[in-house]
């Protein structure tokens, strides 16, 4: 029996496939400027992969802002009951999730297998993946470029909490002569300030785990594990963490199987 989760991000629309106990697939899809059309392109692959999402023995689960639009869904739910779900089932047990994504921060406890708290920066992109996408096409260098430009420069202290007023504050540095590597350091500093900040609003287990599109950065985790003076763990999975969630929330749902008994996905420095 096949549980699919599927999350429909503002950037990226990432799905999981479980089979019994293990991951049959996953894959990432640009959302592009339709959840509806992203939505039939993800049918399209799982059609390719043999799996008939309308079957009797597959269940579907979606999430995310396009949630909606997965109109073979079996369920909809919501990202922090499924981002939660995923990071947990990653630290294999309860943690605190710092999720980084293209249009929001979340920071989600997970206390004995449920939310507990939560906290989401939905209000502005600053201390969000689209801060760090805008202030690299200003630069005219791609996300991964900046990073790797970041990890050798000095941070340059931006201090508009607006991402409009931040982007000048940056051209003002590039007009100023300030080199390319610091100018990227304080692009990135900037972000991690705001997602610390708001994961210090959080009462904490002293167990992070960084999800999100950013996890798969390793310099970010770092900068981050530095600002919030804890460890700070990511995964090779950890942009799935939204999917993989809606997927066991599915087998939780639509199968027998106890949650104990489903397969544990160690979380990875």
């Amino acid at each position: 029996m096949y549980f699919i989760g599927i999350d429909i991000g503002s950037t990226a629309a990432k799905t999981v496939v479980l089979d019994g106990e293990k991951i049959a697939a996953s894959f990432i899809l640009p959302t592009g400027w339709s959840s509806k059309e992203t939505a039939a392109r993800i049918k399209a692959n799982l059609d390719e992969l043999g799996i008939d999402v309308e079957a009797d023995d597959t269940k579907v689960i979606a999430t995310g802002y396009g949630r909606i639009s997965v109109d073979y869904a079996d369920k909809v739910l919501t990202e922090i009951s499924c981002h939660g779900k995923g990071g947990a089932n990653l630290m294999a047990g309860d943690c605190v999730i710092i999720d980084v994504g293209g249009q929001d921060t979340k920071i989600i406890t997970m206390e004995k297998g449920t939310v507990a708290r939560f906290l989401m920066n939905d209000k502005c992109s600053a201390g969000t993946g689209k801060f760090i996408e805008i202030m690299a096409n200003r630069m005219g260098v791609d996300i991964m470029e900046l990073f790797m430009l970041a990890e050798a420069g000095t941070p340059i202290p931006i201090s508009s909490m607006c991402t409009v007023f931040a982007e000048s504050e940056v051209i003002s540095q590039m007009g100023a002569g300030k080199s390319k590597e610091d100018i990227a350091a304080g692009i990135v500093e900037s972000v991690v300030s705001r997602v610390a900040l708001l994961a210090s609003r959080h009462d904490s287990l002293d167990k992070y785990i960084l999800t999100g599109g950013l996890s798969l950065n390793p310099y970010f985790a770092v900068r981050l594990a530095k600002k919030l003076g804890q460890e700070v763990v990511t995964h090779e999975m950890g942009i799935y963490a939204g999917a993989l969630g809606a997927a066991l929330l599915a087998a939780d749902k639509f199968s027998k199987m106890p949650d104990s008994n489903l397969h544990r996905f160690p979380a990875v420095k």
